[in-house]
């Protein structure tokens, strides 16, 4: 394809062809600068392609600033959990007993829901500007496909932690709640920037070494909901954000 030059490259051009026709050595740097020009050319162009492809199956309007407020309400929870369930026992003491009081549980899966919502009303806010930031439309067939693979273990696990509760198993809830959340970010990270699969990957693992110590769970939630929110949304703010 011709380019269009200005009038003074132009001349400078046919002068230089004239030179290259005279002498193979100038002839032949000639030809490399404009090949190094044209596979700059393409190599743009290839990037720009691969930025369209790649929005079109992720879903790039997700803030890390919305993991690092999650990760906050997580731990403003898990204090207040504290208060509820331990205080004054050192939140790092094994906690032997199980949870038998109805109306403790209640106000706990009070905290969570509230949390919950939370940390959904920031992302969805923070995805819809950015969205918009961006020129697109937060609701797509990206984002759809998004939803039903975060929902589909979310759900399952939720109504698996609703029997553990019935049933008396408060010991590992929040194991459960861990490694579902984690096995929905593993299963919906195709949609996603690779930082949320290697999230997931760390909340299952989190979840497993907690089914084994279920004493510390508060532990294991404020660390799996909050500390790690914090830092993997840090992350992405820097990396994709600023």
């Amino acid at each position: 394809m011709s380019r269009n030059y200005p009038e003074s490259t132009q001349k400078y051009l046919e002068y230089a062809k004239t030179l290259g026709d005279m002498n193979p050595f100038i002839n032949f740097e000639l030809q490399s600068t404009f090949k190094m020009e044209k596979n700059s050319d393409y190599q743009k162009d290839i990037e720009s392609i691969r930025e369209l492809m790649e929005r079109s199956v992720k879903f790039v309007s997700l803030s890390g600033l919305s993991g690092i407020l999650a990760g906050c309400y997580a731990l403003i929870g898990a204090v207040a959990a504290y208060a509820l369930v331990q205080y004054p026992i050192l939140p790092l003491n094994f906690r032997q007993e199980s949870i038998q009081d109805t109306s403790i549980i209640m106000k706990l899966l009070v905290i969570a829901f509230v949390v919950l919502i939370a940390s959904l009303i920031t992302g969805y806010s923070l995805a819809a500007r950015k969205a918009k930031k961006l020129g697109g439309n937060i609701w797509n067939s990206t984002s759809k496909k998004l939803f039903i693979n975060l929902a589909v273990p979310l759900f399952t696990g939720g109504v698996f932690i609703l029997f553990l509760l019935f049933y008396g198993h408060f010991g590992i809830a929040v194991p459960a709640c861990l490694i579902f959340y984690g096995l929905a970010l593993v299963n919906a990270s195709p949609n996603l920037f690779d930082e949320f699969r290697y999230l997931g990957y760390t909340e299952i693992i989190l979840g497993l070494i907690s089914t084994a110590l279920p004493g510390y769970g508060l532990i294991f939630w404020a660390i799996g909901f909050g500390v790690l929110h914090i830092i993997y949304g840090a992350m992405m703010f820097k990396k994709y954000d600023r």
